[in-house]
């Protein structure tokens, strides 16, 4: 069947394309490089003809509260009335363990505007949420940094692998629609603190880590399960203790 991942281009979409492809699925990778853009709706009615599935694995370019909101508001909106029109089946949408548990962030909260966009929908959905990607351990590294200190709260931590997240998103992709949410993490639990101890250890970063339990993540308090998926969750199979890209590569 024909499908298409908004986003395709990008670290999980190109990967989501890859994973489906190899399914045997006809696959278009759609983003505005492609000549699809989802916030002004140039191109989708277009790269949605035929499209049984639209997977939207797009993102915000920038993460301050107005533009995000404004983001997945407007791309979400274009996506669902263009999807409607086309007939599309399953729309797939990837967002973020712990959405509905951190209000004080405009990144969630654009996203919670995102899922309700996708419910009030007619077309059956599917929402994956994910915990944070291995990819971006050093920015939530540098987000949390005061002065020569790392700031970070002492609860569970469980990202995983955007390898797996692909996987998962592909997966769901090509099933059934649930018309709910599935969560997807990491295969290991830690402390938060006690990961970035090690990882800047691993990075020979001189930076000393913190244990803060009122440390601020991108702008919110955290509690203990705020950033964890729950018993039932799908788990990667990649760890970070085995992921290449957790130690800098050397010249």
């Amino acid at each position: 069947m024909k499908i298409v991942v908004i986003g395709g281009t990008g670290l999980i979409g190109s990967k989501v394309a890859a994973h489906l492809r190899e399914q045997g699925h006809e696959v278009v990778a759609a983003a505005p490089s492609t000549g699809v853009n989802t916030l002004t709706g140039e191109g989708l009615s277009e790269v949605l003809t035929g499209a049984s599935v639209v997977v939207d694995v797009s993102n915000s370019p920038s993460f301050e509260d107005a533009p995000v909101l404004e983001f997945f508001q407007t791309s979400t909106g274009n996506l669902m009335a263009a999807e409607a029109a086309a007939g599309v089946g399953h729309h797939v949408a990837l967002s973020v363990v712990g959405t509905e548990r951190l209000p004080d962030s405009g990144y969630m909260r654009a996203k919670l505007v995102q899922e309700k966009l996708i419910e009030g929908s007619s077309i059956p959905f599917s929402i994956v949420h994910a915990t944070q990607f291995f990819e971006f351990v050093r920015g939530i590294a540098d987000g949390a940094t005061d002065g020569g200190s790392v700031r970070i709260a002492p609860v569970s931590f469980q990202p995983m692998a955007s390898d797996d997240v692909a996987r998962v998103v592909a997966d769901v992709a090509a099933g059934a629609p649930l018309n709910g949410r599935v969560e997807t993490g990491g295969p290991d639990r830690s402390r938060m603190d006690e990961f970035f101890r090690k990882a800047l250890a691993a990075w020979n970063d001189p930076r000393e880590v913190v244990t803060d339990p009122h440390a601020r993540y991108f702008g919110t308090e955290l509690s203990e399960r705020s950033l964890v998926p729950g018993d039932d969750a799908i788990l990667g199979k990649i760890h970070y203790g085995a992921w290449p890209g957790r130690i800098p590569a050397t010249k």
